[in-house]
């Protein structure tokens, strides 16, 4: 069996645009070209790697094996080459950094410039996910590095403390919980809720927790960002669930005040992590270290 690089990249560009045209597009090839190597590749395996459509196409079960293993051998390709030009001028390469809504909104944007202000050559692909898809794509062999909330699955990975990121209730200065130190969140399950928009890991996170206890949260609007939560919330449009980071910074600003949330998920760690005994370039490293070295900010 053999595929090149530049039919393994195709695949994966057709996978993740969604049709031959825009994946041929993105591989700078034509469409015919892309169209032959595609059915060269099946003709090969002996089995269909797309199901095509006029909307488009979708990956087959062996097209999902094909798209693992091409992640897996395109990212080797990206150590190599970092490795090998850590021999020149600076550490250059590629970072493939996953992180969930905390880590993205509160930790990593200042962290990451001061990092790649002191480092030009490497570039980093941040994506935010929720803390169980980083980890399983980390086992994977899909990411480099990940953030996530401890209390994800972390089996199969090495860990280091990052950030403590508990979350907390906010509401409106004049709300009637303003008064309260702290509370359980079945407490408040019933209220209007503000939150970010459907599919965001800490939207996923708090409806999973909401859904052991039994309760179902009621939103009155979703927003893009945890700032906007914060204004709307203090504008007394409901009551909120974010970052204990987000409250502090945006206490003044949107006027709201954080109520201390008493359930154990509540009180969390972010944790910097990587697949066990992954062989990291030297770039990775260094910038775990550059992360892992920060101090918190509160």
């Amino acid at each position: 069996m053999r595929f090149d690089l530049i039919d393994l990249r195709l695949f994966l560009n057709v996978h993740d645009t969604g049709t031959i045209t825009d994946g041929a597009r993105r591989s700078h090839m034509t469409l015919a070209s892309a169209s032959e190597r595609i059915r060269g590749m099946e003709a090969l395996l002996g089995v269909p790697l797309l199901t095509r459509d006029p909307r488009g196409v979708t990956v087959t079960p062996a097209g999902r094996t094909l798209v693992h293993h091409a992640r897996v051998v395109l990212g080797q390709m990206d150590r190599m080459r970092g490795e090998l030009q850590d021999y020149g001028q600076g550490l250059k390469g590629h970072v493939r950094l996953l992180c969930n809504t905390s880590a993205l909104s509160e930790y990593l944007p200042e962290a990451l410039s001061q990092f790649l202000a002191l480092h030009p050559y490497i570039s980093i692909d941040m994506e935010e996910r929720p803390s169980q898809d980083i980890t399983d794509a980390l086992r994977n062999g899909i990411a480099d590095i990940g953030v996530v909330a401890s209390s994800a699955d972390l089996q199969g990975l090495e860990t280091f403390k990052f950030r403590p990121d508990p979350l907390t209730l906010i509401c409106a200065r004049d709300h009637a919980l303003a008064q309260r130190r702290s509370i359980h969140m079945e407490e408040v399950a019933h209220l209007d809720f503000v939150g970010l928009a459907a599919g965001s890991p800490l939207q996923e996170h708090l409806a999973y927790h909401a859904r052991k206890a039994g309760k179902s949260l009621l939103y009155r609007v979703r927003l893009r960002s945890l700032d906007a939560v914060c204004r709307m919330v203090g504008l007394g449009i409901g009551i909120g669930v974010v970052p204990k980071a987000t409250a502090l910074r945006c206490a003044r600003s949107a006027r709201i005040r954080q109520v201390a949330l008493k359930d154990d998920w509540a009180n969390r760690d972010l944790v910097l992590c990587t697949r066990m005994g992954a062989e990291l370039p030297g770039y990775v490293q260094e910038m775990m270290r550059h992360l892992l070295n920060g101090t918190p900010t509160y």
